[in-house]
């Protein structure tokens, strides 16, 4: 089922993306009937520069538009700034209060009008040896605190086997096949009605990240180490740091005091950063480039 609201640009480039997408690889897909048509910011693992695709192929097809987070100076650029407004995408500033403001209003007009946010929570591509899951920014939970829009977990595994993280070309051959789920909603409901305090971002961040864990390690079948990646120290830490740092400030500052983990969010006023609201990014670091298998030869292929 595509988007029957899509604007012409979306149907122009789905005409030229889809059957490319199918042609370069097979695919198998579950859970499309947990993405609401009515609006909705998807979170996804990170894995290959191609993955945004697979991710905007899938929920097109389930009936939303995808709409990506884009630095605000891709905006300027003659022409193609011009497309990328006309197709609703979401200029991203740096430091800019005003443009902020006017990013979290594009936001809202496209999950108003049924459109769907794609975001990553990594930032960036995983520096993980292994392709699991890195620490999360805040950036999603963030923008569904401030929404009210569902959070949907949408993991891949299989598409860096075609196009490995940094790699200058793909690998056709042979065909590979990736697969791709779509969870539950991720449950932030208790946090919605409070005040935005770096606790409640915290917790809602930590839910995200470990969403985005166990839906690749279910595609996978493995389970995830128990350490994850942290790229600001470039090293695997221990799980729900997120949540235990948030506690451990609450316990340490008075809520009543500026700064402490209780103390309200500065970003009443919103703060898109690029990184922090999960713009995909190629900063420098590690850049692992495992070969994994394609996916066996019986899964069964989703047609789209």
């Amino acid at each position: 089922m595509t988007p029957s609201h899509a604007p012409l640009g979306f149907r122009a480039a789905a005409a030229v993306v889809r059957p490319s997408m199918n042609v370069l690889m097979g695919k198998q897909w579950e859970g499309l009937e947990n993405l609401p048509t009515d609006g909705c910011i998807v979170v996804a693992n990170h894995v290959s520069e191609l993955d945004p695709l697979a991710v905007a192929h899938a929920v097109y097809m389930s009936g939303s538009t995808p709409h990506f987070l884009a630095k605000d100076s891709l905006f300027r650029v003659p022409a193609f700034g011009g497309v990328l407004r006309g197709l609703k995408q979401i200029p991203v500033a740096r430091g800019d209060r005003s443009e902020a403001r006017r990013s979290l209003q594009v936001a809202s007009e496209v999950l108003s009008s049924g459109g769907a946010i794609l975001i990553y929570p990594e930032g960036t591509l995983t520096r993980d040896s292994e392709l699991w899951p890195m620490r999360a920014k805040t950036g999603a939970a963030r923008l569904a605190l401030e929404t009210g829009a569902p959070l949907i977990p949408v993991t891949h595994w299989g598409v860096q086997d075609f196009f490995p993280p940094y790699a200058k070309a793909p690998k056709p051959f042979p065909r590979k096949r990736y697969r791709l789920r779509v969870g539950e909603e991720i449950d932030i409901d208790d946090l919605r009605g409070k005040p935005r305090t770096r606790t409640v971002l915290a917790e809602a961040t930590q839910r995200v990240e470990d969403a985005l864990t166990a839906g690749v390690a279910a595609l996978r079948g493995e389970q995830p180490p128990e350490l994850i990646f942290d790229r600001a120290v470039g090293q695997r830490v221990p799980r729900n740091q997120i949540r235990a740092r948030a506690e451990q400030a609450g316990r340490t500052a008075a809520p009543q005091q500026a700064g402490g983990a209780d103390a309200p969010e500065q970003a009443a006023e919103p703060k898109p950063d690029a990184e922090a609201a999960g713009y995909p990014q190629r900063s420098g670091g590690s850049r692992p480039q495992p070969e994994h298998g394609a996916e066996q030869d019986g899964e069964r292929e989703t047609r789209a």
